[in-house]
């Protein structure tokens, strides 16, 4: 039978971003075909959107090689890379409830070895909060900023560092909230100049756009450029 998948082993190489595994929409079986393709190859991969009930299926397959997180819908097979000679980036949700899709991203990052540290629940609500914060968060060169509703967080974030702002809106929100096109818009129309936007939800990406900023960071102070 020809393989329903073609798995891109040179990515890594190419951009630095290892193939990951967009979990949602695939089968078990097709799932677990990739997993043992990849086991045969390299060891190591990260799977998202992967479902508790597909994981199931998984695990009694592939056991313990996988690390589960529910709470992100991630798997990671085989150990992350080693750390990068990179600053930390800072993950900045506003809620509990963002958690998921910030998750999602620290997993990502953490699987490509890049050091992070997280700020939940610091949204505009409380300003307090997140103002109590700020001289850590300033201190980051590479900030996601994960919020829903009308993600005020983002603006109000980009307006108070230097740092490259990566904002990630979520579907959290009530009415026109929901499903997260109210905060991907006010993300985008921001007045906060220089803020970068992934899709809705998309934590996978805003690690990627991350760790492609953060290389760029660590070559340069390699390279003695003077990036503090």
């Amino acid at each position: 039978m020809t393989p329903e998948f073609k798995f891109d082993f040179e990515r890594g190489a190419r951009i630095g971003l290892d193939e990951a595994v967009f979990c949602q929409g695939k089968t078990v079986d097709q799932i677990s075909a990739i997993v043992d393709a990849v086991k045969a190859k390299t060891g190591r991969l990260l799977l998202t959107r992967l479902e508790p009930s597909k994981y199931e299926v998984l695990f009694a397959r592939h056991g313990e090689q996988l690390d589960f997180d529910p709470l992100s819908r991630t798997a990671i097979l085989g150990q992350p890379h080693g750390a990068l000679l990179a600053p930390p980036v800072a993950l900045v949700m506003a809620g509990t409830a963002d958690l998921p899709v910030g998750r999602e991203a620290a997993r990502t990052l953490a699987f490509a070895g890049q050091a992070f540290r997280e700020y939940v629940d610091v949204g505009v609500a409380g300003l307090w909060r997140l103002l109590e914060r700020m001289d850590e968060i300033r201190s980051f060169p590479v900030v996601i900023v994960a919020a829903g509703a009308d993600a005020a967080l983002v603006s109000v974030v980009g307006g108070l560092v230097s740092s490259a702002v990566i904002a990630l809106p979520t579907s959290v929100g009530y009415g026109v909230a929901t499903g997260g096109a109210a905060a991907l818009h006010a993300s985008l129309a921001s007045c906060a100049p220089g803020i970068s936007v992934v899709n809705i939800d998309n934590g996978y990406g805003a690690a990627c756009a991350a760790l492609r900023i953060s290389r760029v960071v660590a070559a340069l102070q390699k390279s003695g450029e003077g990036v503090d």
